[in-house]
């Protein structure tokens, strides 16, 4: 092993199982499940703190809306991650069930809820109040992540770099603990964002932005399938996504280049489209 390589396995045998008396839990189901809790509760303090004026059952609506369009998403992209092997396991139940992708999840989310908000007439900027607990969610839920090892599937490639990981089969990118640094960095900054003067919507769109930026480079560190052009299918929805906020991306370098200040206040609700 290369000098300077942290060893993982002589600190804990991946997967680290947790447990609780005579339970041994999967880290993966303990965290996604911790993930949840925290990001819904942040939610929910956050919509006392700031307001909210749409009413409880639109709000609502939209929130069940993302939770079924981010299960579907997040199912949809995994099986289009290497399309070779889901056709090869297309009678195999299990593989079917098993296996997901937050960047899936965060796009079906999104679609999910443009449709609910075309069909409930609603044509303002809604996804602010999600951006944070997003950010809290993802950050929870990859040290699951990282705590499950090589059968999570989203460790990186092997390298010889002092910061690699042994995860049982030599020293690897902890692409993990990379995506919960960033998201945490992310978080720091659209913070400030979220308490000074800024256009509804942007809080979201921002994390959006950051994130599938993230997720398209540190995504060339994993061992993924590349169907096309040298990216994967997780890379090509980073696109996409990147490619639908473009008028907003623009719009922010043109806010940039002059120095201005957005005019809308904080809490204050425009007729914007959710993008």
């Amino acid at each position: 092993m290369p000098s300077g390589v942290l060893c993982a396995e002589l600190l804990m045998q991946f997967p680290v199982y947790l447990r609780i008396g005579s339970l041994r839990l999967r880290p993966h189901w303990v965290f996604e499940t911790l993930a949840y809790l925290a990001a819904m509760r942040l939610y929910l303090s956050l919509r006392q703190r700031w307001g909210d004026t749409l009413s409880e059952d639109a709000r609502w609506w939209l929130v069940a809306a993302a939770a079924a369009g981010a299960a579907a998403g997040s199912k949809l992209l995994f099986w289009f991650e290497d399309p070779r092997l889901t056709l090869e396991h297309w009678r195999d139940p299990a593989y079917w069930i098993g296996g997901k992708t937050i960047v899936g999840g965060l796009i079906g989310g999104l679609a999910a809820v443009v449709w609910t908000k075309h069909r409930l007439h609603i044509t303002r900027s809604t996804g602010d109040l999600f951006a944070l607990p997003l950010v809290v969610g993802i950050a929870i839920g990859r040290v699951g992540c990282f705590l499950t090892g090589l059968d999570d599937h989203t460790y990186g490639n092997h390298t010889t770099l002092p910061w690699g990981v042994d995860f049982g089969d030599g020293p690897r990118h902890p692409t993990q603990l990379y995506e919960i640094a960033f998201v945490l960095v992310l978080g720091a900054l659209l913070w400030p964002l979220a308490k000074r003067p800024h256009r509804e919507g942007d809080l979201f769109k921002g994390f959006m932005v950051g994130y599938f930026g993230w997720r398209l480079a540190v995504d060339f560190l994993k061992p993924e399938v590349r169907v096309f052009l040298g990216l994967s299918s997780i890379q090509w929805a980073c696109v996409a996504t990147l490619v639908y906020y473009a008028d907003d991306i623009l719009r922010w370098m043109h806010l940039s280049h002059r120095s201005e200040r957005p005019a809308t206040p904080v809490g204050s609700r425009i007729a914007e489209s959710e993008k």
